[in-house]
């Protein structure tokens, strides 16, 4: 299993921990640190000693974190985790036992608890919503591609047929990859909350280019799923992209590039009609916040 980690030397052991804690043994955890300043290297060796692998390497961002330890890791059955999350118990287990059983498939996903920094719940991430049923995902995944990395467990034939993490990709680089394993393997879920993600904290999701990456990821996979989606479907998926980039730009008062995507977004699906009216008004407190002194 993978974990990318930069800067995070208490956070990265409680991650560790809950993987040594499995009721099915991991057979190999690989830490990457990128780039960290605060002796994580050093730290794992002292505290873990041969049960860590712990790459070192100069910061170059999580996609090349995971790929560098994709590249080294060696079992049949590959799992992420990322340095501020964890592993519940029973996860390795349960998933391993479900990829035996449906050797078709190439990734298991789980459900995952959402909580606080604090430790206060949010919600779960039932996959279910997302991936009403095993087997072929792109359909589905196109319209909402999230990850959460730490849910999955795939077979290495995954990573030597899709490849890895886009390191052009500053965020949305878990979406372009589970849109690129939908396309090529069966996907399923194991219905049990196996992992908990803290959210809340030193995230990329407020950066003006989620938006960005976002809409890039959409239809680079919408171009690439003709033949294999019908167009209704690939259509109304890169319609909501748009609506969706398009709220993002609004809300940084990037209104030409609004335009332009919710332009593009009327055209494609009537359904996102009504969700773009609505940006009108935002548009219009959004550009009066502007020019009122000291508003911003």
């Amino acid at each position: 299993m993978i974990i990318p980690t930069w800067n995070r030397r208490g956070l990265v052991c409680r991650a560790i921990d809950s993987v040594l804690a499995q009721t099915r043994p991991v057979a190999q955890i690989v830490v990457v640190d990128d780039g960290s300043t605060d002796g994580t290297a050093g730290h794992l060796a002292e505290r873990y000693g041969d049960r860590v692998t712990c790459l070192v390497q100069a910061n170059a961002g999580v996609s090349a974190a995971r790929n560098r330890g994709l590249a080294a890791a060696t079992g049949r059955y590959i799992g992420l985790l990322d340095s501020d999350d964890v592993w519940l118990p029973e996860k390795t287990e349960r998933q391993l036992d479900w990829l035996q059983r449906h050797p078709d498939f190439g990734m298991v996903l789980c459900d995952v608890q959402r909580v606080w920094p604090d430790g206060r719940e949010i919600d779960v991430f039932v996959r279910r919503g997302q991936l009403p049923q095993d087997g072929p995902a792109l359909r589905w995944l196109l319209g909402n591609p999230a990850l959460a990395p730490l849910s999955v467990l795939f077979r290495r034939e995954v990573w030597e047929t899709v490849g890895g993490f886009d390191e052009s990709l500053r965020t949305g680089e878990d979406l372009d990859w589970h849109l690129r394993v939908a396309a090529r393997w069966p996907i399923g879920v194991v219905e049990a909350t196996l992992a908990r993600a803290v959210r809340g904290h030193d995230g990329l999701s407020s950066l003006q280019q989620t938006y960005d990456d976002y809409l890039r990821v959409i239809e680079r996979a919408v171009d690439a799923a003709e033949g294999q989606v019908g167009d209704e479907v690939r259509h109304r998926a890169l319609a909501r992209a748009l609506a969706h980039a398009a709220e993002g730009h609004v809300w940084q008062r990037r209104f030409a590039d609004g335009w332009r995507a919710a332009r593009r977004a009327w055209s494609l699906d009537p359904a996102q009609r009504g969700r773009l009216l609505r940006l009108l008004p935002m548009a219009v407190r959004r550009s009066l916040r502007a020019l009122l002194p000291g508003r911003g």
